[in-house]
């Protein structure tokens, strides 16, 4: 006989997973350089982290319950070759383009290469036996994943938050200095800028992947109706924002106090690196392998697992166990190109995806109760898209002179790279119009 509602411990079971998926690598390094970089103003640049962090992810779980895990289908009421081309695209930049192949490229350059002399470091030698390693056990933990919450949320998760709650409490009974005044990256618009950082963390758009997973867990648990299912991806991801903002809070904190122990650091895993020194010597940095490794791991796990069911159904004769294991050659090869060209070629797609996949997160969430017609979803997605289009070109530093002069001086937000928002709204709302004056005239006839 199969159950109706999760036990409490099952229920946080889920909800630890579905933290630990989220908590890759990226989301343990950007908030405390955000930290450094924002000074005073880390609590304000945090807030507009944890919106993007945080909040995106949450609607993202619920928007994924409530279409089943079917991103697609979202995507589709753009357009269908809209909706197979974006949704192969997201899977693509979160899975074996940058996402899986940057979990173990960060896992090995924060949690190992502290270990190692200069001339290992700059050896790919062991970079390479390092990924063999580390997607091996992806793979075979990723082989069956209805054990995914057994192994993630009751295993990997409480070992990943025991490691984090030693480095926080230790950088709170010895603080190791004040908040400095922020850089300039964060004096003038540090929300606007948390926001923006908040993109490179991918959970948004990982949100509508992962929901997949989510509800398949659910499911091996014996619960099939729908409304019970995206009842407990609701809680399932209240319990993960909750514990993401207090992580992320905590490591922006950590950050933010250590600019006057270990000085300016050029991104978060050093500056995890270097504090843990502080904090605890030597052992400090077993500690953050520790840490790192857990969470580029579970990430990693999450990732090999919704590309391979997306794969396997999208692409006739492709079964599970072939699509991840093809996943996971590829993204071996592809984290062996190292850490810095994977976040530089990374950055420019994730500012011209990240946009839609919110005006996607937004609609879909609000389609029922607002009679969302189709030439909504094109005006605000193409409006966004057009507008992300030049951030992203800026992001990679291609010079476009005269049109961002024109785009700052009548795009409002465009110089805070949210430039998109506005547009999106109004031409939505154009689309809403044409939208009901074209079935208002259709039942007319």
């Amino acid at each position: 006989m199969k159950q109706h509602e999760l036990t409490k411990k099952e229920l946080l079971a889920v909800g630890l997973m579905l933290f630990a998926l989220f908590f890759g690598a990226g989301n343990m390094i950007f908030p405390p350089a955000l930290g450094q970089q924002a000074g005073t103003n880390t609590f304000v640049g945090i807030g507009g982290f944890l919106l993007t962090g945080v909040g995106l992810p949450l609607l993202g779980i619920i928007a994924a319950s409530r279409i089943k895990g079917d991103f697609s289908g979202v995507a589709k009421r753009v357009h269908p070759v809209f909706g197979l081309c974006f949704t192969f695209i997201t899977y693509l930049t979160i899975g074996p383009f940058f996402g899986i192949p940057r979990t173990g490229t960060v896992a090995f350059q924060i949690g190992v290469t502290p270990f190692l002399n200069e001339a290992a470091k700059n050896s790919g030698t062991y970079l390479f036996i390092y990924t063999v390693i580390f997607f091996g056990i992806t793979l075979w933990l990723a082989m069956n994943p209805s054990k995914i919450v057994d192994t993630v949320g009751k295993i990997l998760t409480p070992l990943l938050l025991g490691v984090l709650t030693l480095l926080v409490i230790k950088s709170l009974i010895t603080p190791m200095g004040s908040f400095q005044p922020p850089q300039q990256a964060y004096a003038n618009a540090p929300f606007f800028k948390g926001f923006l950082d908040g993109y490179l963390t991918m959970d948004a758009i990982a949100a509508l992947v992962f929901g997949i997973v989510v509800i398949t867990s659910i499911k091996d648990k014996g619960i099939t109706d729908p409304k019970r299912i995206a009842s407990t991806c609701m809680k399932a991801g209240v319990i993960a924002a909750v514990g993401l903002a207090l992580v992320y809070i905590s490591l922006a904190y950590i950050g933010a106090s250590s600019v006057s122990s270990i000085g300016v650091q050029t991104n978060g895993g050093d500056i995890l690196t270097n504090v843990a020194k502080v904090l605890f010597g030597p052992f400090g940095i077993t500690i953050l392998a520790i840490a790192i490794t857990f969470a580029c791991l579970t990430t990693s796990i999450g990732l090999l697992t919704a590309c391979g069911e997306f794969l396997s159904k999208q692409i006739r004769g492709l079964s599970y166990r072939v699509a991840i294991m093809l996943i996971s050659i590829f993204s071996l090869v592809v984290s062996n190109v190292g850490l810095t060209k994977l976040i530089s070629i990374s950055t420019p797609l994730l500012t011209f995806l990240y946009p839609i996949a919110i005006i996607l997160i937004i609609l879909s969430l609000v389609d029922k109760n607002f009679w969302i017609y189709q030439e909504v979803y094109i005006g605000s997605v193409t409006a966004g898209a057009v507008i992300s289009f030049f951030d992203a070109l800026n992001a990679a530093q291609i010079p476009l002179g005269p049109i961002n002069q024109f785009l700052t001086r009548y795009v409002p937000l465009y110089e805070n790279q949210m430039g998109w928002l506005i547009p999106s709204i109004l031409v939505g709302f154009i689309g809403w119009i044409i939208g009901y004056v074209r079935r208002q005239s259709a039942q007319a006839k």
